[in-house]
């Protein structure tokens, strides 16, 4: 006898074998049970959940020439003739593939025959939504009227779809998705009777897989024994149906909490380097991020983790404000569509992107800082009125921050060289020393990030190169350039101004090498 895949040959026999569906199943054994069967029963829901299974033995249950009322026996010549498929009375038609008026008037004339040998002409539409309105409306007399020996099932996975006349005349049972520890149990059972050896993981992770659907279900499993053979490991399991199962999306999740943009894209760098799925990453990232959002709201009884595991998200939620997991979950769910297998530049963004927006409104800095480089210049141009000559002599004793750079300064190229150079070598520790104010802004993300650097002083102008568009944009809003003038200019000990510009990597550093300077473009 030629091998049965496994959905078919563990295909439910009884409506107690039914699994997940206990509601639908009690109703139609109290019907069968009472012989208070209807003419026409339509069964709603996701592939996979046992509608058409059902249909069969409802079928067989009304035809069992053993019983009659109740369960089936699966022992008659007419159960036996159901199960099989060659019971002339049970007719099962895919209105996918019949959709046209002609098909129900030919439908409607065979329906007025007697049975040939059961008891009940059993009609099974499956797809019964993929049928022409014209053939809908062409089904609806005898669906509301049939013949005393006829009785219609009809199967969808898209119940809005059909007509509302068509289910007024139907007891409609909704299938709903198989519970993952019903999906398991049933798993264990078929690895017992074929002699499978699996680990407990990864029958959970098949299951988690299937998303509700028994039949994806054995299928996985099935595909898993032809490659493996009967004994299979989580390992295997992931390898099997692509999932990384790395541990760099924890060490990832925690680095967008923690707003470690440098930390982050390098741990994203690693993962492409390592040949690793960038599109799966994102998923499970997306996964772990979720299950995030679900502890940080109180739900955590909907996380399937390990003790361990759900510990450490808890950990985790402790450090991070709601809007902040939810930014963050938002933005690389948005990159599932558009994300290039190769490219870790989306991914990049995405983690500049949860940085720049993680700082709720209150912590932000406020709107006027310790130095705005404006008002240098605002008190300087109002020094000269003074009537008496002493009252000027204070002048000199202010802060460095505070002094408007003098002509002689601002000519100096000797002195503009030497700050540049200091804030090349020294501009992790520029922002690290950043005035309390702003040092958890999102300006000094920017900062942090790859990609932004010094090239040159212009003028007493501090010109940075921004790898990425993106970045430049970002700095070129007031808010953010305010802080960095700040930051710089604290660093420097005098007011200067900061201007972004885009650049080609080793094409503009190359020009800079052999001193060529950065012109002021917006002026000319």
């Amino acid at each position: 006898m030629a091998s049965q895949v496994f959905y078919r040959k563990f295909r439910s026999q009884t409506l107690a074998e039914v699994v997940g569906q206990e509601p639908v199943t009690q109703t139609l054994l109290n019907a069968l049970t009472s012989s208070r069967i209807s003419h026409a029963y339509l069964f709603c829901g996701p592939r996979g959940t046992g509608k058409t299974s059902t249909a069969r033995i409802v079928a067989k249950a009304v035809n069992c020439l053993t019983n009659g009322q109740g369960e089936p026996c699966n022992t008659c010549e007419m159960c036996q003739a159901i199960t099989e498929g060659r019971a002339l009375d049970v007719i099962e038609i895919d209105a996918a593939s019949n959709t046209g008026v002609d098909d129900i008037r030919s439908l409607r004339e065979k329906v007025n025959y007697a049975p040939n040998q059961a008891r009940y002409k059993v009609y099974i539409i499956d797809e019964v939504h993929m049928l022409s309105t014209s053939a809908s409306n062409a089904l609806l007399k005898t669906l509301e009227e049939p013949p005393a020996h006829v009785i219609f099932i009809l199967a969808t996975t898209e119940s809005h779809k059909i007509l509302p006349t068509i289910m007024s005349r139907c007891q409609r049972f909704d299938f709903h998705r198989i519970a993952q520890d019903d999906i398991v149990g049933h798993l264990n059972h078929i690895c017992n009777v074929e002699g499978i050896t699996i680990e407990p993981e990864a029958v959970r992770l098949v299951a988690r897989s299937a998303t509700g659907s028994l039949r994806d279900a054995l299928n996985l499993l099935e595909q898993l024994t032809t490659y493996y053979g009967t004994d299979i490991t989580l390992h295997q399991t992931r390898e099997m149906l692509g999932i990384t199962g790395d541990w760099r999306t924890k060490k990832l999740a925690r680095h967008i909490i923690n707003n470690d943009v440098a930390v982050g894209v390098a741990t994203i760098n690693s993962v492409n380097t390592d040949g690793l799925n960038l599109r799966q990453f994102n998923r499970e990232l997306v996964e772990y991020l979720r299950g995030l959002l679900l502890v940080k709201t109180g739900a955590e009884e909907a996380v399937d983790l390990t003790a361990e595991d759900l510990a450490e998200l808890k950990e985790l939620a402790s450090q991070a404000s709601l809007p902040q997991v939810l930014k963050a979950v938002k933005v690389f769910g948005q990159l599932e569509l558009d994300l290039e297998s190769h490219s870790t530049l989306p991914l990049e963004l995405a983690i500049v992107d949860c940085s720049l927006a993680s700082l709720p409104e209150q912590e932000r800095p406020a709107q006027q800082p310790e130095y705005e480089a404006p008002q240098p210049q605002k008190k300087a141009a109002a020094a000269p009125p003074t009537s008496r000559p002493e009252e000027s002599q204070p002048v000199p004793e202010t802060t460095p921050a505070e002094v408007t750079p003098s002509a002689s300064y601002a000519s100096s190229p000797q002195t503009f060289d030497d700050e540049i150079a200091r804030l090349r070598q020294d501009w992790k520790r520029l922002i690290a020393e950043a005035p309390p104010e702003i040092r958890r802004t999102p300006a000094m993300a920017i900062l942090r990030s790859a990609g932004v650097m010094p090239v040159s002083i212009d003028n007493g102008t501090v010109i940075l190169s921004s790898r990425y568009p993106y970045l430049k944009e970002k700095l070129e809003d007031p808010e953010n350039q305010r802080v960095v003038e700040n930051a710089i200019s604290s660093f420097l000990g005098r007011p200067c101004r900061v201007r972004c510009v885009s650049e080609d990597n080793h094409l503009v550093r190359e020009a800079l090498r052999l001193g060529g300077q950065i012109v002021n473009t917006e002026e000319e």
